[in-house]
């Protein structure tokens, strides 16, 4: 969703019905009635004729999600979400996500460095640093996490200096 991955030559519409043809045997008016649907879920209106450019970053957003949920998966993969948004468009996309977690019963992961919007989204909290799991639990848990570089992370805080980030391990040391 960083950038929302529409096809630039297609419509709105389009751009929905493109893997329903590709991975179904549906036809015209159920594919149709499918596109409409998805579009109404995530709260988009009268942009089934436009392209992609015609649209703000949040609509934008809210149409590639529409795309992707017009499969019906039962898992989501989100990535950076609410990159680019301001803080109101941003809490659209995470109340968004948060409802078709309930709507629809998909899990989703959402890969994220906005705290933000991961206390909105997540009921657990996995970080990663260099590749590897270093925390994992809810956000309330990882606040009192033992590892100091965790804590800091979600403080908004760098690490005190070069030597402390040596003692505690750190690669970047």
């Amino acid at each position: 969703f960083q950038l929302s991955a529409l096809f630039d030559s297609m419509t709105v519409a389009e751009n929905l019905d493109f893997p329903l043809r590709e991975h179904t045997s549906l036809g015209r008016p159920e594919r149709r009635r499918k596109v409409a649907a998805a579009l109404e879920r995530v709260d988009l209106h009268d942009v089934e004729g436009k392209y992609p450019a015609a649209l703000s970053g949040g609509q934008q957003k809210r149409a590639a999600l529409a795309r992707a949920i017009i499969l019906e998966p039962e898992l989501m993969l989100y990535d950076e979400p609410t990159t680019g948004l301001d803080p109101v468009r941003a809490d659209g996309i995470n109340r968004l996500i948060r409802r078709l977690q309930v709507d629809l019963g998909v899990s989703g992961v959402v890969v994220t460095h906005d705290l933000v919007s991961a206390a909105a989204v997540a009921d657990r909290v996995i970080m990663l640093d260099e590749g590897r799991v270093i925390a994992e639990g809810t956000l309330a848990d990882l606040h009192h996490h033992e590892n100091p570089r965790v804590r800091r992370f979600l403080a908004g805080e760098s690490a005190p200096d070069h030597a402390a980030a040596a003692a505690e391990g750190s690669p970047d040391a």
